[in-house]
């Protein structure tokens, strides 16, 4: 039996990246999948469709997790199609990198308000709906810890996320719910091609410090997701699990 039978998933930001390769292999488990999107329908649709031809689950919903009626929205569709909730993966996140004399109020805003609130809305609206067992993923990041130059408030966005992650994982134990983050390093996408990071001076530096000698991919990212929804993490919350090839 798949690791993963009968539970249904939540995958924030899912129409391509990381979200995409989390939603792709919780479905492959045998996970119901709702495929979130902000803007990229077309995207999300791509996903339901591997997902759907490979004879899984899913549906793709649009909706921001940085408004509470979306968010809330974004876990009824999961009741609505499949009945319930097992996992949450709190994927959806932006990042932008400025010198502090060009940060912004604005910015800040945009940046936490994905980051941080929506982590904490679509939570809120999944935690009535979580039983014993379910487990929530946020999807934080090695800036954490490695601390680059301007990304004060990027870092700060993902600071604030893994003390969420802490404070949730106490706050819901007592339901047997466990809240885990996955912090990835360098990982190619969709965004860092688009931003220039894929193939730069940037990511041969990253990599040259990377004890594995190579950019992450999603499919990195999603094996430990895949873990951390599964019961084989039955024993496993409130954990940071740093998933870069072995950077800290």
């Amino acid at each position: 039996m798949s690791k993963l039978s009968g539970k249904v998933a939540v995958v924030t930001g899912a129409s391509k990246g990381i979200g995409a390769g989390i939603a792709r292999a919780l479905a492959a488990e045998g996970a119901s999948v709702i495929v979130n999107y902000a803007s990229s329908k077309e995207g999300a649709d791509a996903v339901v469709g591997d997902i759907i031809g490979a004879g899984g689950k899913a549906v793709a919903v649009k909706g921001d997790v940085s408004k509470e009626a979306d968010a809330a929205g974004i876990v009824q569709s999961a009741i609505d199609h499949f009945g319930r909730l097992d996992v949450l993966v709190n994927n959806s996140g932006i990042y932008g990198w400025a010198k502090i004399e060009e940060v912004t109020a604005e910015d800040y805003r945009r940046q936490f308000d994905v980051n941080v609130l929506g982590p904490l809305l679509t939570t809120k609206a999944a935690s009535p709906h979580l039983s014993e067992g379910a487990s929530v993923i946020n999807i934080s990041s090695t800036v954490t810890s490695l601390l680059p130059a301007d990304s004060a408030v990027y870092s700060g966005t993902k600071g604030a996320l893994d003390a969420i992650t802490g404070v949730l994982a106490n706050e819901l134990a007592p339901r047997k719910i466990r809240v885990n983050a996955i912090l990835p390093g360098l990982t190619e996408t969709d965004g860092t091609r688009a931003s220039g990071f894929t193939g730069s001076e940037f990511e041969q530096s990253i990599v040259a410090q990377t004890p594995l000698g190579r950019t992450g991919q999603p499919d990195d990212i999603a094996a430990v997701a895949v873990f951390l929804a599964s019961d084989d993490a039955r024993w496993v919350t409130g954990e940071r699990l740093i998933v870069s090839g072995g950077l800290r």
